[in-house]
């Protein structure tokens, strides 16, 4: 089976282009063997690359590292849309309609020098309704005090809890992320976000983010993860405006939420590691 391996900020999957490839019946276990970064190509999870099948121009599928399905990835779009445009699946369209389990997105591909290199992402709106998340809370706000941390609850397609923290270099992700991501409140598990103000370039604030991701653990960036801690900072009124830079492990997101009925829009970049064949 080809496969490539791609990334976004760091934020690595291996990728399938099932328009050509048969993927095996188990596909979770498919995930956790190429995710292995011992015995396997070593990544964040599986995404998975295919023809439509709701009126889009292409549809993804993605499998955390521990084989679990998530709905979407953020980083993991943009490297679609990439790989799509570069296998010749989009019959020449820019701005292609991506098929998620967080809905149909549309990606507005980059280019420099003939050659993709990332998109801008329309994410749609961010869900603040509990059942959306979901999250088991009674505040309207969707605010919560757990594990010794404020927590908001945001939804980008999948769940998200964000917290401000003095020093995400150094706050224990490891050990508070996995509490957070099970804890009772959230009954479909969460990504967990630890975020502080690291000053302001170009005029927009930067906001750095260290993620505790779901079925993955400590990844180097998260894309939905940086839509919802923009939405959060936004809603608790910690930068002005309604734009910032979104400061990961792996490189920088530019994030934007113009409007309370608007969607998130993200920007970012697509990489391209390398090709490969995997046994079986």
């Amino acid at each position: 089976m080809r496969f490539t391996k791609m990334h976004g900020c760091g934020n690595d999957y291996v990728y399938v282009d099932a328009w050509d490839e048969r993927l095996p019946a188990d596909v979770p276990a498919l995930a956790r063997a190429v995710s292995d970064r011992h015995r396997g190509v070593g990544a964040d999870g599986l995404i998975v690359l295919g023809p439509p099948r709701q009126g889009g121009d292409a549809e993804m599928r993605m499998w955390n590292a521990d084989g679990s399905e998530s709905e979407m990835c953020g980083n993991g779009i943009r490297c679609v849309g990439k790989l799509a445009w570069d296998h010749g699946r989009l019959g020449g369209n820019r701005s292609p309609r991506i098929e998620t389990g967080a809905g149909i997105l549309r990606v507005d591909l980059r280019f420099a020098a003939g050659a993709c290199d990332g998109a801008s992402v329309a994410m749609g709106r961010p869900r603040l309704a509990a059942a959306q998340v979901p999250v088991l809370s009674d505040t309207p706000d969707l605010v919560l005090n757990l594990h010794g941390l404020r927590l908001r609850a945001v939804g980008m397609g999948n769940p998200h809890a964000v917290a401000v923290v003095a020093d995400p270099d150094t706050f224990p992700v490891a050990e508070i992320g996995p509490r957070i991501e099970r804890d009772p409140a959230f009954p479909r598990r969460t990504n967990v976000e630890f975020t502080a103000l690291r000053g302001a370039e170009g005029g927009l604030p930067v906001i750095r983010q260290r993620t505790w991701e779901r079925g993955s653990g400590i990844t180097e960036a998260c894309g939905t993860g940086a839509c919802a801690v923009t939405v959060a900072w936004i809603l608790d009124r910690l930068i002005p405006g309604r734009e910032a830079i979104v400061r990961l492990d792996g490189g920088d997101l530019r994030i934007s939420w113009p409007t309370d009925d608007a969607e998130v829009r993200m920007e970012g970049e697509a990489v391209t590691v390398f090709d490969g064949v995997w046994p079986g």
